[in-house]
């Protein structure tokens, strides 16, 4: 790799170097982002793969994902760099979304009418049985309790359970909040995580009718059309691999194995940074690392970024994926899986049904049932300690109670992945507007993107790159569209 100084960029109609720190699914929109604008990009992964938490992978010659398995369709980001990549005619909705939760000893249907668990509608809640009928007197309380206080940020579960009692918390929001970031609703800033329910506990004095008038405003707009989640036939797994090749079509350099140990600003070079016995410099920085690497990179040269980077948490999951021959099933239990309060004391947080959910699963060996558990969140990580055999046993054995799978699978996979998910704490907001103060202070262009900042899905997580993408052609080329 040289190590000489690229050009500046500074000049008109010029655009510089812009290295890319990350190649996960963030630091790759960003560097596809930057080479529609122009810029000439090197990504740096430290790692021997590609995609972060996006991995494809396959089971018994089934493909299927060993990371996140789905995107949300109705925000368009991810949709358009698939499309953007040729994955346009692979995209596919679920084929089925009927999900469950595994309570009080039963499968219950998912209740309808509700954000994030909190109900607007108590008729569909209190007929699935998901809350006692104790529970059920508890949340009506909310439309004659006197207004409970939001603050600047409040705790998701805390809130919640102020104003429709503890039972709704650890039975509904608890394992759909868990089934997006492994974490605990009583620790989840509310402001960061689900800010519609923060805008209607600081706008009502009701919670439930703050839920009602977000509905309502929903169905005043026009629905867009189309699913609202969407996976890639083969797997989302396979989205970066796709953006990586179009990055390289577009004239866009990927490093693999290169670990970025310091970063630092020269007037006369640039961004220096420093790999082991190697040096690149660049005329800007996009960093899309996790919150630990990047506090590690910035240690140095940004301090204050640094220490707000170290003190973000993340949480520890396992994904136990096994395959069953159907002739050995006494049947198939139906819908896409379901998930799992904690408070049930179980060792399973969901099971997903992918060979149900997704079309190309179920095709590529309709002899095989797929699925899939999850296990561990944040500090309830011990199980994490056990080898692969016993985090399937204890699949097998929940799975048993849930739907009386009594079979063994012919084959199982077991992915951990080992600080994947960031929890965004009460007043993570402030967190990241401070990191990123303390970035723009920086003499360098240096901007921060990725699932720590700006939403852990997979379209915030390119919404971030992209967005961090063209303030670094602004500053590269002042009045620049990218693209242009």
């Amino acid at each position: 790799m040289s190590t000489a100084h690229t050009s500046t960029g500074r000049g008109p109609g010029r655009v510089g170097h812009v290295v890319v720190i990350g190649g996960g699914i963030s630091g790759l929109a960003a560097a596809h982002r930057l080479l529609e604008g122009g810029a000439r990009v090197t990504v740096l992964e430290a790692s021997d793969r590609l995609g972060g938490k996006l991995r494809a992978g396959d089971i018994a010659d089934v493909p299927v994902d060993l990371g996140a398995e789905s995107m949300l369709a109705r925000r368009p980001e991810a949709v358009d760099l698939a499309r953007a990549v040729g994955l346009g005619d692979r995209l596919q909705p679920p084929a089925t979304a009927t999900a469950s939760l595994w309570t009080r000893d039963a499968l219950r249907p998912m209740p309808k009418g509700h954000v994030m668990g909190v109900p607007g509608d108590l008729g569909p809640l209190a007929a699935s049985g998901v809350i006692s009928p104790e529970g059920m007197a508890r949340i009506a309380e909310d439309e004659t309790l006197a207004r409970t206080e939001a603050g600047e940020d409040v705790a998701v579960g805390a809130y919640v359970a102020a104003r429709l009692g503890r039972e709704v918390v650890d039975r509904l929001v608890e394992p759909l909040l868990g089934g997006v970031y492994a974490g605990d609703a009583y620790r989840i800033s509310m402001r960061a995580a689900v800010p519609q329910l923060f805008e209607a506990a600081r706008t009502q004095r009701s919670l439930i009718e703050g839920v009602r008038a977000l509905q309502a405003r929903a169905a005043a707009t026009a629905a867009p059309d189309g699913p609202v989640f969407m996976g890639i036939d083969g797997g989302i797994g396979t989205l970066p691999a796709a953006v990586a090749d179009a990055v390289r079509r577009a004239g866009g350099e990927i490093l693999l194995g290169s670990v970025v140990d310091d970063l630092h600003w020269t007037d006369g070079d640039g961004w220096r940074i420093r790999l082991g016995d190697r040096t690149v410099t660049a005329d800007a920085v996009v960093l899309a690392a996790p919150a630990g690497a990047a506090a590690y990179i910035l240690r140095h040269d940004c301090p204050a970024a640094a220490a707000e980077l170290a003190a973000v948490d993340y949480a520890s999951m396992a994904l136990v994926t096994m395959a069953f021959r159907r002739a050995d099933l006494d049947r198939v239990p139906g819908g896409s899986g379901f998930l799992v309060p904690p408070v049930d004391g179980h060792r399973i947080k969901a099971a997903t049904f992918a060979g149900q959910k997704w079309g190309w699963i179920g095709a590529a060996d309709p002899d095989l049932f797929v699925l899939r558990t999850s296990i561990g969140r944040y500090e309830d990580d011990a199980d994490l300690r056990r080898d692969d055999s016993e985090l399937v046993d204890l699949s097998l054995a929940d799975l048993a109670a849930a739907v009386g799978l009594s079979a063994r699978p012919v084959a199982s996979r077991v992915t951990r992945w080992e600080g994947g998910l960031p929890q965004y704490a009460v007043g993570h907001l402030e967190r990241v507007a401070r990191i990123r103060g303390a970035v723009a202070r920086m003499p360098g262009a240096l901007r921060v993107c990725g699932a720590v900042y700006d939403g852990v899905g997979i379209p915030a997580c390119i919404g971030s790159a992209r967005h961090a993408a063209d303030e670094i052609l602004g500053t590269l080329t002042p009045g620049a569209t990218p693209g242009e």
